[in-house]
């Protein structure tokens, strides 16, 4: 009798998996294909001296009347413009990235510019993302929130490119309207740490919690530690309630040089510390180490989801102080 932990069972058993992610991929590229095929006839149809407002919405109206009564669901108007807008945002099928769904190209078919496109893409298939993950960094304005893009493809990633400001970790389940503890919130980031590693960015290994660090004289306690592996550094966390104070700053500060006189080897990138806080005072960032933007920064984190409109003014606000910043 063949029970689960036979080797002849894990054999063939995982023969039929890799045969059935081969099937599915095989599937996922003709849906794609045919999809961008459909897009591409209903553009140039469009085109053929005709603009968008005389091309009329009964042509498209019509076609997916006969399109379903021939071959059944998946062809009405709504998904029909789908496809229209997939092969406008994505005219060169040789680029397209086959292993990402119809679902993923879908949301990233409403997104306004190339350069969100590349990022949301790129992300998706560089951390594995289903499509209610991207959906949750699109609604999250994620791009938005990245300190720095690089305009440049061929540009190495940086810390700059990684760090989001502000964070969102709803995910963690804690309410915003009562005190919660620095504890408290690490606590329910380890719990919830494949959640937050995909809201932290890409790149970013755990390594420890609570990482005790012995000196000649003292013993000290890093609340976080990560790898990052494009960057090739350690990235300490330091999670504080309440307003940012020198204090704090100067904690992260030691932490870092501690850290890189202690923990790293020489393989290693220098260390990078991240001070999360639930308040950031401008003017202490400002005139104080975090102003480098070197090896120590400060994002906000939000408890809750907000609205777009408080969202944006958040993220319009912080690029205004990061651009001032690099000008002075």
């Amino acid at each position: 009798m063949i029970t689960n932990q036979s080797p002849l069972f894990s054999e063939i058993r995982d023969i039929i998996l890799q045969s059935r992610q081969h099937v599915f991929r095989m599937a996922n590229s003709a849906l794609l294909e045919t999809y961008w095929g459909i897009g591409k006839v209903i553009i140039e149809n469009e085109q053929k001296g005709k603009d968008r407002a005389d091309y009329g919405k009964s042509t498209l109206k019509n076609l997916a009347n006969q399109l379903t009564l021939e071959f059944g669901k998946g062809f009405d108007e709504r998904n029909l413009n789908n496809m229209r807008a997939f092969y406008k945002s994505f005219p060169i099928w040789n680029a397209l990235r086959t292993e990402l769904s119809w679902t993923h190209y879908r949301l990233l078919s409403r997104l306004n510019s190339e350069e969100k496109i590349n990022y949301y893409l790129n992300e998706s298939v560089q951390n594995n993302w289903n499509s209610r993950t991207l959906q949750r960094q699109i609604n999250s304005l994620a791009f938005e929130r990245v300190l720095e893009h690089s305009s440049v493809k061929e540009k190495p990633e940086t810390i700059q490119n990684l760090i989001k400001d502000p964070y969102i970790f709803e995910f963690l389940g804690l309410s915003s309207e009562t005190k919660n503890s620095e504890r408290s919130i690490e606590s329910s980031i380890i719990n919830h740490l494949q959640q937050f590693l995909l809201e932290f960015g890409k790149g970013f290994a755990f390594v420890a919690r609570q990482q005790h660090i012995v000196t000649d004289t003292s013993d000290f306690y890093i609340d976080l530690v990560f790898y990052n592996y494009i960057l090739k550094c350690f990235v300490i966390i330091d999670l504080k309630t309440g307003s940012l104070s020198h204090q704090d700053i100067g904690q992260i500060d030691m932490y870092v040089r501690m850290y890189d006189d202690l923990k790293r080897v020489e393989s290693d990138q220098p260390t990078i510390g991240i001070l999360l806080c639930s308040e950031k005072d401008e003017t202490i960032v400002k005139y104080s180490v975090l102003a480098d933007k070197k090896s120590v920064f400060a994002s906000q984190y939000l408890l809750y989801m907000p609205k777009e409109e408080e969202l944006k003014a958040l993220i319009e606000s912080d690029i205004q102080k990061f651009e001032l910043d690099n000008k002075e």
